[in-house]
C-alpha cells in the first residue's frame, strides 16, 4: 500500500492535495486495493457545492459500489473527465488519477483530516 506524503487523508480514504485555495480530491491506493478494478465512476457536476463529509461521488468495482466522500467544503471547478471513459486509471495510479478539483471554502477544515503517518496507522488498524 502506497501513501503519499504531503497530502491529506479521510477515514474513508479520500486523499485531497492542497495548492493554494484549491484542493484536487481522490481516492486512497488502500481504498482502490480494497475495492477491486474499477469499472464507473460517477463524478459531481463543475459548479456542485459540496460540505466535508458529504457525496462527491461514485466508484463502482467488480465488488461493490461505493460512495466518494468531499474531504474539505468547497465548489467542483473541475472534473477528471478522463476516468469517465477511463475508471480503470484509478486502479493503476491512484494519486495521479484525481475525481475533482474544488475551490475550497474553509482551509482550517484541513486540520481534521490525517497526515500520511497517521492514515498508514488507521489503515493497518482496519486490516
Amino acid at each position: 500500500m502506497q501513501v503519499v506524503q504531503g497530502l491529506k487523508y479521510t477515514k474513508t480514504h479520500e486523499w485531497v492535495k492542497v495548492e493554494g485555495s484549491k484542493g484536487l480530491v481522490g481516492l486512497t491506493d488502500y481504498a482502490q486495493g480494497h475495492l477491486g478494478e474499477i469499472v464507473f465512476v460517477e463524478l459531481p457536476q463543475v459548479g456542485d457545492e459540496l460540505s466535508a463529509g458529504s457525496p462527491l461521488g461514485v466508484v463502482e468495482s467488480v465488488k461493490a459500489v461505493s460512495d466518494v466522500y468531499a474531504p474539505v467544503s468547497g465548489t467542483v471547478r473541475e472534473i477528471n473527465e478522463e476516468l469517465l471513459d477511463n475508471p480503470g486509471n484509478i486502479n493503476q495510479d491512484p494519486y495521479g488519477s484525481w475525481l475533482a478539483s474544488l475551490e475550497l471554502s474553509d482551509l482550517s477544515q484541513l486540520e481534521a483530516l490525517l497526515d500520511a503517518a497517521e492514515y498508514e496507522k488507521l489503515c493497518a488498524e482496519e486490516d
